[in-house]
């Protein structure tokens, strides 16, 4: 039995990957799914993203890692054996982006996802931080952890690294129409 495909969104919050996501699953009929998860684990990490708690940098890290790793066990790897396309809102590469806020040694972040499986492929949505500020006050009520702007100019240089680094990421320009970049997305997937 054929495998299936592993396609991972990445994007500075506000940058329309979860959109895309979802549209690009839809298409394939495959799985929709996304981190943090909503299992034990990733409520305690939705629960400091939005401000319940507080704890160190490393911490969340190691949270969404574990999160990561049950993931994969209990839900993206079964479904991958079984020959079902898996698309992913949010990946490791979130992990290292947003973890080097708050800790410095990329390296380490790096290393606590060396085990994982690697997508076959990352669409990463670049779109300004000016611009996913204004897309966020426009479509919620409320900022999360991670949503100034200066905190995601620094996230969006560790997605231009990490797109420099790992040849699976394809750069999509996020500041276009959703249709738009939904059809550069069907027509990358459609030559895996």
């Amino acid at each position: 039995m054929k495998k299936g495909r592993f396609i991972v969104f990445e994007g500075l919050d506000g940058s329309g990957q979860s959109t895309q996501a979802e549209i690009l699953s839809r298409h394939l009929k495959g799985h929709l799914t996304k981190e943090p998860t909503n299992n034990l684990i990733g409520g305690l990490i939705r629960g400091q993203l939005q401000g319940d708690w507080k704890t160190e940098p490393e911490c969340l890290q190691l949270l969404f890692t574990a999160d990561r790793a049950h993931h994969l066990e209990r839900e993206v790897l079964p479904l991958l054996n079984k020959g079902i396309d898996v698309v992913c809102d949010r990946y490791m590469f979130s992990t290292i982006a947003f973890g080097s806020l708050g800790i410095d040694d990329w390296q380490w972040l790096k290393d606590l996802n060396k085990r994982f499986l690697l997508p076959d492929i990352v669409f990463y949505l670049k779109v300004s931080p000016k611009s996913c500020i204004k897309r966020i006050k426009e479509n919620r009520n409320s900022f999360e952890l991670f949503e100034k702007e200066k905190k995601l100019e620094k996230i969006e240089k560790g997605y231009e690294a990490l797109a420099k680094e790992y040849s699976i990421f394809k750069v999509i320009d996020g500041e276009r129409e959703i249709k738009e970049i939904a059809e550069e997305v069907k027509s990358i997937t459609l030559s895996l």
